[in-house]
């Protein structure tokens, strides 16, 4: 922790670089993805504070929409195309993933209640040819497929969509290699970006 303490001690000491954010943010995408520690979107994409718009989940899960139960996750994407006119909606699935490989394997999550329950909204059981790959690589890009079709489903998104004013993404992120692939619907198949 200490290193972390340290780094936000000596961050606020440079406040020029960060005056123009009190003026708001414009984000051009929002970008949904796991909360997985080893998943950063900024790293990853080279993003600047402002730049993009995260909404982080547990196996980057986007729940059904429910306009009778709203979440906190619907209000967080309701937001960023509504309000912040997002122009992209990237979802990011990575290799490795606990939540995944967890729903791939069958695993006992009893002892964990909330994870059990929340990852009954990960749409359907994530697809995996060999569920002893430990990146469980084709379920995960299985699952940001998943996501990216429920997005759809939710009125603001379908909107933008209809209107030609909104993209959505798929992308899957090595976190052994640092590789960022993006689904192609014309091959229907994730290359390298």
């Amino acid at each position: 922790m200490q290193p972390l303490i340290d780094n936000a001690r000596t961050f606020g000491q440079r406040p020029e670089e960060f005056a123009h954010l009190a003026e708001g943010q414009s984000p051009q995408v929002l970008f949904i993805t796991c909360a997985d520690s080893r998943v950063v979107p900024a790293l990853i994409t080279g993003a600047r504070p402002g730049e993009l718009f995260e909404l982080r989940t547990a196996g980057n899960i986007v729940p059904p929409y429910a306009s009778e139960h709203p979440t906190g996750e619907a209000a967080t994407i309701e937001y960023a195309v509504e309000v912040l006119g997002v122009d992209d909606i990237v979802v990011c699935g990575h290799s490795h993933c606990g939540a995944i490989g967890a729903l791939v394997r069958g695993d006992d999550l009893d002892a964990v209640p909330a994870v059990r329950d929340w990852l009954t909204n990960a749409a359907d059981q994530p697809q995996c040819s060999d569920s002893a790959d430990p990146t469980v690589a084709e379920a995960v890009q299985n699952h940001v497929l998943a996501q990216v079709l429920r997005l759809r489903s939710y009125p603001c998104v379908g909107k933008r969509l209809d209107a030609g004013e909104l993209r959505l993404r798929g992308w899957y992120y090595e976190v052994h290699t640092g590789v960022v692939l993006e689904h192609r619907e014309d091959s229907d198949t994730f290359e390298t970006l």
